[in-house]
């Protein structure tokens, strides 16, 4: 028996190693597998990472198949020139969009929204103002061009975007809009056939009339006329989203008046403001009296007003019958006293001579004489007037200095101190949407994607259609509709500014409120309790 039981026991402790031994070797390889894995999947991020291995989502050369022999992926570096420095990928982490992404939104999504504006800028300021508008909810844009932004490789690429309507300043629209009514009233008048800055607010009240009709065919529900050195702030929202901000408007409000922030920068060698600049000066409507009186003499900084420029706003207005511009800043209606209402929160955030070179940029685009008495013909503005007479006059290292001791903000205490007083504020949404489109490649998809169409049209165009089809984009972009729309008998349009109860000057650009009627007791009060 117990020879038996022996004998039955060693294939019993046999089959017990034999088993223990498997386990041991599966966990040991599960182990090593597992350790193979992770390592792989280190270095292919690390690969990544750093530029090592393509992305799924790089672009090819314009022109060329992926699938072809000799196709090469874009990828730009540091190196690069011209709009691929601002515009191109970083090599940071990026927001997952994909470079394809236009944001073509659908029809359904409401209430649809529409910026105008009247632009000369370059293909690398235009982009980025666009897509971050697109993200926070505009739809439609109505983009009046001339200049950089006027040239065959921009309005390409702007025209190959979904919602983007290209107008170009050609004799055939400058004959259009000299028909238009608003040269018969007279709100407009004050500041017809002067140089500069009043030709532009008039060129640019001109184009809003224009961009209404066309807001009107698009089914827009609102329309908003922004510089591209301007960008909205949908604060109060909890999405960001402007689209939510202006669907929870009352529908019997009929413009929306959003107040101004003005960039303070705090270096001279700034190339990206929607990218490099966070801090801002909140605007007199948003902040209490006794705040904004009290720290008046240190937000100015010896400056002629609080802002460097405007401070009194933006505006949206609800597309409707009737509806006309008011000046760059305002809406109203030929019918009507318009609803408006103010924003406590939401703001339009506007980039102020953020980089030095604005000030020949500038000077570059008048051609007055820089003396006191002929500036004030051709700018609004004081901090405009002065600006260009040191552009005009002054070495670049003298403007240099004159530009950081008036645009930028070098004491960090004073800093400091503004921001705990609610004068400065820091916003910092608008730089990580930007930064996050152009690490996402979108812009660089934007282009590269219209320069095909570029090269196309290049090879089949010859100087006889060329200049056949000089003015083409005039009929294009304009039904004759629109000429009946703008041409009215004058004999009517004079009449109805004769009868009009309604009718409202235009709004020019103006400056915040200064000390002037403020009384000395109760200043000297404020001053003295905001120095303690």
């Amino acid at each position: 028996m117990a020879g038996l039981f022996a004998t039955l026991r060693r294939p019993t402790n046999i089959s017990s190693s034999n088993f223990q031994s498997s386990s041991v070797f599966a966990s040991r390889l599960l182990y090593l597998l597992t350790v193979i894995s992770v390592s792989l999947a280190v270095f292919a991020f690390v690969l990544q990472w750093r530029g090592g291995l393509p992305e799924p989502t790089t672009r090819w050369i314009p022109g060329d198949d992926p699938n072809e022999a000799g196709s090469k992926p874009v990828r730009l570096s540091s190196s690069s020139s011209g709009c691929a420095d601002i515009l191109g990928q970083s090599r940071t982490a990026s927001f997952p969009y994909f470079r394809d992404w236009k944001f073509n939104f659908g029809s359904n999504l409401r209430p649809k929204i529409s910026i105008t504006t009247s632009t000369s800028a370059g293909i690398e300021q235009i982009l980025p103002w666009m897509f971050y508008h697109k993200v926070i909810g505009v739809t439609n844009f109505f983009l009046f061009v001339e200049g950089k932004a006027a040239s065959p490789n921009v309005s390409k690429v702007l025209k190959s975007i979904p919602g983007v309507r290209v107008i170009y300043r050609t004799k055939e629209l400058e004959d259009v809009q000299a028909k238009s009514r608003i040269w018969n009233e007279t709100w407009l008048a004050g500041f017809f056939y002067q140089p500069c800055n009043h030709e532009l607010f008039v060129k640019q009240t001109l184009n809003m009339e224009m961009a209404i009709v066309m807001a009107r065919e698009a089914g827009v529900d609102w329309i908003i006329h922004l510089d591209t050195d301007e960008l909205m702030h949908p604060a109060g929202t909890s999405e960001y989203s402007l689209r939510r901000l202006l669907a929870d408007i009352p529908e019997d409000v009929d413009m929306v008046i959003f107040p101004n922030y003005e960039s303070s920068v705090e270096r001279d060698d700034v190339k990206e403001p929607f990218s490099e600049v966070s801090m801002f000066k909140k605007n007199y409507d948003h902040l209490t009296k006794e705040m904004y009186f009290g720290n008046y003499k240190e937000a100015t900084r010896g400056n002629p007003n609080y802002f460097l420029t405007y401070g009194n706003g933006k505006s949206a207005a609800r597309v409707q019958d009737h509806l006309r511009p008011n000046g760059a800043h305002r809406w109203h209606n030929y019918m009507k006293s318009p609803k408006e209402i103010k924003l406590e929160e939401a703001a339009v955030l506007h980039y102020t001579y953020p980089k030095f070179s604005d000030l020949t940029s500038r000077r570059d685009r008048c051609g007055c004489k820089p003396t006191k008495e002929d500036v004030k013909r051709c700018f609004m503005l004081e901090f405009d007037r002065a600006a260009f007479i040191i552009a005009s006059t002054l070495t670049e290292e003298e403007m240099l200095h004159w530009y950081r001791e008036h645009v930028v903000w070098t004491d960090k205490t004073l800093i400091q101190k503004l921001i705990k007083k609610g004068i400065l504020t820091r916003i910092y949404t608008p730089m990580a949407i930007v930064q996050g489109l152009k690490e996402s490649g979108v812009f660089v998809s934007v282009i590269a994607s219209a320069h095909r169409d570029i090269i196309q049209d290049e090879s089949l165009s010859s100087a006889g259609n060329r200049n056949a089809s000089r003015y083409r984009h005039i009929t294009d972009t304009f039904p004759r509709k629109m000429g009946r729309i703008l041409v009215e008998p004058q004999p009517t349009a004079r009449k109805f500014v004769e009868f009009s109860k309604t009718d409202r000057q235009a709004i020019p650009p103006e400056s915040p409120p200064g000390m002037d009627g403020i009384d000395l007791t109760h200043t000297k009060y404020l001053l003295k309790n905001s120095s303690s």
